[in-house]
């Protein structure tokens, strides 16, 4: 009999809620306007965008007019970033950090080639960002701030209002990919010194191919997609009437379970203790920074990370190596580089990402593998084995 399927890797996609799923199902059938058309589909479909506005807005707590409807984060931060040197371009510098995710450091790339200057900010052994490196990276031709909410492989999170505070006093605007973020913690936008925030629904529930990116009020950026003029002119092309309505959906669900991130932390806090205790040699990344509550980025000495990846699939545990994007890479991440983590450690890390479905058994089951399974690993010298 076929062991059920474990799911930590919810920071590479999660589970669709069954609830936005079943709000969706209508607008994949029936309700099938245009959401810009006049006719009665078409105003039903429009409606359904306006509520959908509504459900984004309430969960990043900013208004209705400043979210802009995406196919996803990746789109979000490439209109955020270029954006913001298209519409100042007297502005020729960039900040970041150097542990952003690889679509962030491939528009920087893009950047340079453009003549844009720009300059990444290291981050201490906990993955935390120095502010006071920061502050004296800030020029007069700084354009834009750009960090993460929270890191994709280590979970830690960034100073979003100091960081902030110190782009705007230094004349430069603030993007914030929020990708790893929404739905780990409240959100006040409307309180926050950012200027632009990027998310992706699959990542909280949603449906994949949907995301937001919200412009502050009274920020003007160039569409990155020309058309019809939808999104208030801000992003061309029919909207996604179907993924509007799941995204919505799956964010009033985040909104309501906002109270159980604390089991969830405690689920991932067990976890931890466990493979510490069972496991010699082992390490938490980013533990003595603050983190999201589901993110758990542990390193083995001794052993590969992908080698422990595939025997944990086998058993039917599914987790990663880190960023979903760069799977395959057997280089150790530019996290862990920029960290300060040795290659060897480096090496044997996996991660484990929780969502509100884990259960307690299911921390147990992976508890009662991974001591075997690294030491099975490590007697028969898998490191640099696949």
């Amino acid at each position: 009999m076929q062991a059920p399927l474990i799911y930590l890797d919810n920071n590479a996609t999660t589970r669709l809620a069954e609830e936005a799923l079943a709000a969706m199902l209508p607008y994949l059938g029936e309700q099938y306007g245009n959401a810009g058309s006049a006719h009665g589909l078409g105003r039903m479909a429009e409606a359904a965008v306006v509520h959908g506005r509504g459900q984004m807005a309430q969960l990043l707590g900013c208004q209705e007019a400043e979210v802009v409807f995406t196919s996803g984060g990746t789109e979000g931060l490439n209109q955020a970033i270029r954006g913001v040197f298209e519409a100042r371009p007297l502005k020729r510098h960039l900040v970041i950090t150097a542990v952003e995710h690889s679509a962030v450091l491939a528009v920087a790339q893009w950047l340079r080639q453009q003549g844009v200057e720009v300059t990444l900010l290291g981050v201490d052994r906990h993955g935390a960002l120095d502010l006071a490196e920061l502050a004296a990276a800030l020029r007069p031709d700084t354009g834009l701030v750009s960090i993460m909410a929270a890191n994709n492989e280590t979970g830690v999170r960034f100073p979003l209002e100091a960081a902030g505070q110190l782009a705007k006093a230094a004349g430069a605007l603030f993007h914030v990919d929020g990708t790893q973020a929404v739905a780990k913690g409240p959100l006040d936008l409307a309180g926050l010194p950012v200027d632009l925030f990027n998310l992706s629904a699959h990542k909280f529930h949603g449906p994949k191919g949907m995301g937001a990116l919200f412009v502050k009020r009274g920020l003007r950026l160039k569409p990155f997609l020309l058309g019809g003029g939808q999104e208030r002119g801000r992003r061309g092309g029919t909207e996604n009437v179907p993924g509007i309505v799941g995204m919505g959906r799956a964010a009033e669900l985040a909104c309501s379970h906002l109270d159980d991130l604390p089991a969830m932390a405690a689920l991932r806090d067990r976890l931890e203790t466990g493979l510490l205790e069972r496991v010699p040699q082992a390490q938490v990344n980013g533990a003595g920074s603050e983190r999201v509550p589901n993110t758990s980025l542990v390193s083995f000495q001794g052993i590969e990370g992908e080698a422990l990846f595939l025997k944990l699939s086998d058993r039917g545990v599914c987790v990663s190596t880190g960023s979903a994007c760069a799977t395959g890479q057997r280089e150790p991440s530019h996290v862990l580089r920029a960290m300060g983590v040795p290659p060897e450690l480096a090496r044997g890390t996996v991660r484990f990402s929780l969502s509100r479905y884990t259960t307690g058994a299911e921390i147990d089951r992976v508890l009662e593998l991974v001591p075997d399974l690294v030491a099975e690993l490590r007697a028969s010298g898998a490191m640099g084995r696949r």
